[in-house]
């Protein structure tokens, strides 16, 4: 393996570097649950506030998806990735010191709108290093990241919180996020030539797209059907899933089970644990078979009944919501697909914008979910606090999982309809 001569060698290592950012970007979206009742007490928020906050990161976030998949085509993904990074790391610091309410929207605003250009980078990186054919297996390792920093903010964050507190570890995860940023804009390259290496077989020249071309891109990508049933499909499973592992998830387990927060997040953990898993496994699997739909509909049909066992149930066995927590997980491996569906679509040179779009549409569902869920779990407050939280019922999560199924059951007649329009 020769890292400085061979393209195939490098590529894994500037992904890497990368990944590094995207993992914080993870912890940084997925904190809240640990975080919960800290911000709780600290803001003085009702669920629905607590909600508003945990969400602003996700409004952000997918507003800035198709800006975001222009940039990445048009500026090229390692100046875009470097200036998100290091905006994201000044939010989360900003974050960590903030002493209002509105102060703290803001500082998650930034760090939404930095955190926001990574995803959507490291694809367009893997579409100038990769094939075509491995476009799948690399969409599925990058969500497998994601679920290393969703790992990261549930037990680990815990664990550093009651070690120092909540706004020391956020503070030096924003330190950390710098650095990160700067390596980066250091060592990444935007495509081999770039590096100073040799073109890599059978992977198509990605070249900066004129003005004129961006603009006929997106009109291409938004006038397609596929992109709007996809943008739906992923509204309702990534926002369901943000929302169960990263804010409603361990006051869940917590509050219906009378269990400490350090405890409760190992739950949350499991969810994250089966985004490492699930991802990369579905798309290997997807690339090796030549089919993506046909997984998407088992998929959505098995996320649905997880869900709603949850919703029906209301208190099931510890050891059942583990087994629904780590399978929604890894589910969303299923959904991923839908990424290399919108960009197998359109032009190679556009699929920035082609996979920008349909993530925003992933995270405005991160965005509506978390308030949604907060206003229901309002609705059946007891009246008390603990440690400034205020404790909900078990109706109350029950109506909150009744949300997650429905929109589990929307998932899966979109991915029977994707099915049916595009096969395979």
């Amino acid at each position: 393996m020769d890292l400085r001569s061979d393209p195939r060698s490098r590529r894994w290592v500037l992904w890497g570097l990368l990944s590094v950012v995207f993992v914080l970007v993870n912890v940084h979206r997925l904190s809240s649950a640990v975080l919960a009742e800290d911000l709780m007490g600290a803001f003085e928020t009702t669920g629905g506030q607590l909600g508003t906050l945990h969400a602003t990161f996700f409004w952000v976030y997918a507003l800035m998806q198709i800006p975001t998949g222009i940039l990445a085509d048009r500026v090229g993904p390692r100046r875009t990735a470097t200036a998100g990074g290091v905006l994201m790391s000044l939010g989360a610091i900003w974050f960590s010191v903030a002493d209002s309410y509105l102060a703290a929207l803001f500082a998650r605003g930034l760090v939404g709108l930095g955190g926001s250009v990574i995803f959507v980078c490291i694809l367009r990186f893997s579409a100038n290093w990769y094939r075509a054919d491995e476009f799948a297996t690399m969409s599925g390792l990058t969500f497998a990241v994601a679920g290393i920093g969703g790992v990261m903010a549930t037990t680990p964050l815990s664990i550093a919180v009651d070690a120092t507190d909540w706004r020391t570890t956020i503070g030096w995860l924003g330190l950390v996020g710098v650095v990160a940023s700067v390596a980066v804009y250091a060592f990444v390259r935007d495509d081999p030539e770039a590096a100073g290496l040799s073109p890599i077989a059978d992977v198509p020249t990605q070249p900066t797209l004129s003005a004129g071309q961006l603009r006929d891109a997106l009109s291409t990508v938004l006038a397609d059907r596929v992109t709007w049933v996809v943008s739906a499909l992923l509204f309702c499973a990534t926002g369901i899933n943000l929302t169960l592992f990263g804010l409603w998830g361990v006051p869940y387990v917590a509050q219906t089970y009378d269990v400490s927060t350090t405890y409760a997040s190992v739950f949350a953990l499991l969810g994250a644990a089966g985004l490492i898993v699930g991802p990369p496994a579905f798309g290997r699997l997807s690339d090796l078979l030549g089919r993506r739909t046909e997984l998407m509909v088992y998929g959505g049909a098995v996320y649905t009944t997880c869900l709603a066992a949850i919703a029906v149930a209301g208190t099931p066995p510890l050891w059942l919501v583990a087994v629904v927590f780590f399978v929604t997980g890894g589910l969303l491996g299923a959904f991923v697909l839908s990424y290399p569906v919108v960009k197998e679509r359109h032009p190679d040179r556009a699929s920035g914008i082609s996979t920008g779009t349909v993530n925003g549409a992933a995270f405005l569902g991160a965005g509506t979910f978390p308030t949604l869920m907060g206003w229901a779990l309002d609705a059946y407050w007891t009246g008390e606090f603990v440690g400034g939280a205020r404790v909900y019922t078990s109706t109350g999560y029950r109506v909150a999982f009744a949300i997650a199924a429905a929109a589990g059951f929307v998932t899966f007649l979109c991915t029977i309809w994707v099915h049916r329009r595009v096969g395979g």
